[in-house]
């Protein structure tokens, strides 16, 4: 059953008439789904990418653990102590062509796998610039050099292997994105993902095949001075089987990341100081702060209470 009464659906062939309702569903939720994108991730890509990455997670350990660790996070994630039910193959960064071709050597990936990654990757880039660009535009923010097109963007392919003793788990803790934009391709039959309205109540996300879950991060969320919520989500194991996802992450600028100056005033004062994509994510994972709590390490000695 699709989740269309519970999360904003955005329809991207009609997003020029859905600005205000794009706008306040992060404002208000820190999410959204996508629909009607397929003239730029088609449902055939989709389909061919989902295989992918299956055989990508279903490959043995040792050639896993090759995958190189560029950043904290990324590379070949084990199943751990605290999420031991959840592994992770990331690649960073999927905008630069290099980094996927290291990536899939590592992997021994063939070339027509390789193919696939490459066209997956671009497609999800561009729709990154379309919804990035509109949230701009929904804020009032007219100049054109924020530079969207060459913020890093990082792929994590993610198998829950859930068995009948863990229905009820946790497949992956409460948190939230560090990073700008993430863009989910949903596990088509294996439900679990959860997301928590402003209220603190859990709301489940249904599988909606061929649909698109984009999630808010800490980074959106200073980057719009405030306005922007990052969403608090997790999966839960409901049922045993394997579910396998795709997400991917529009992590930020390349330098400093600050509150855009066209919304900061006398009516809406400076929130957060200005950081670093990667100075802010060594922090939440130093400080283990991962719900979103770390932002309050950024606040401005005039917003502190």
């Amino acid at each position: 059953m699709a989740d269309k009464c519970t999360i904003p659906v955005i329809d991207l062939h009609n997003l020029p008439n859905q600005l205000p309702e794009l706008i306040s569903a992060c404002e208000n939720w820190g999410c959204f789904r996508l629909i009607n994108h397929h003239e730029i991730l088609s449902t055939k890509l989709m389909l061919e990418m989902k295989k992918v990455v299956r055989s990508l997670l279903d490959l043995p350990v040792e050639i896993k653990r090759r995958s190189s660790d560029a950043i904290a996070g990324s590379g070949y994630m084990a199943p751990s102590a605290k999420n031991p039910l959840y592994e992770t193959l990331a690649l960073y960064d999927m905008a630069r062509s290099g980094d996927v071709e290291r990536f899939c050597q590592e992997l021994d990936a063939t070339h027509d796998q390789r193919e696939i990654i490459m066209r997956y990757a671009e497609a999800v880039h561009e729709l990154f610039m379309r919804i990035a660009k509109k949230l701009a535009e929904g804020l009032g923010v007219k100049r054109g050099d924020i530079g969207f097109e060459n913020w890093p963007c990082e792929f994590r392919f993610n198998k829950y292997n859930f068995i009948p003793e863990s229905v009820g788990s946790p497949g992956v803790q409460l948190h939230t994105d560090s990073a700008f934009l993430t863009i989910l391709q949903d596990d088509e039959s294996v439900g679990g993902l959860e997301v928590m309205d402003k209220t603190g109540k859990f709301i489940t996300i249904n599988p909606w095949p061929d649909t698109l879950l984009v999630n808010l991060g800490d980074m959106a969320t200073v980057w719009s001075n405030g306005r922007f919520c990052n969403v608090k989500h997790r999966v839960q194991c409901k049922e045993a089987k394997i579910r396998v996802s795709i997400a991917s992450f529009f992590l930020g600028p390349r330098g400093v990341v600050k509150p855009l100056s066209e919304l900061v005033d006398d009516d809406h004062p400076l929130v957060y100081m200005p950081t670093t994509y990667e100075d802010y994510r060594k922090m939440r994972l130093s400080t283990n702060l991962k719900a979103g709590e770390a932002l309050e390490h950024l606040y401005t000695s005039s917003f502190k209470k």
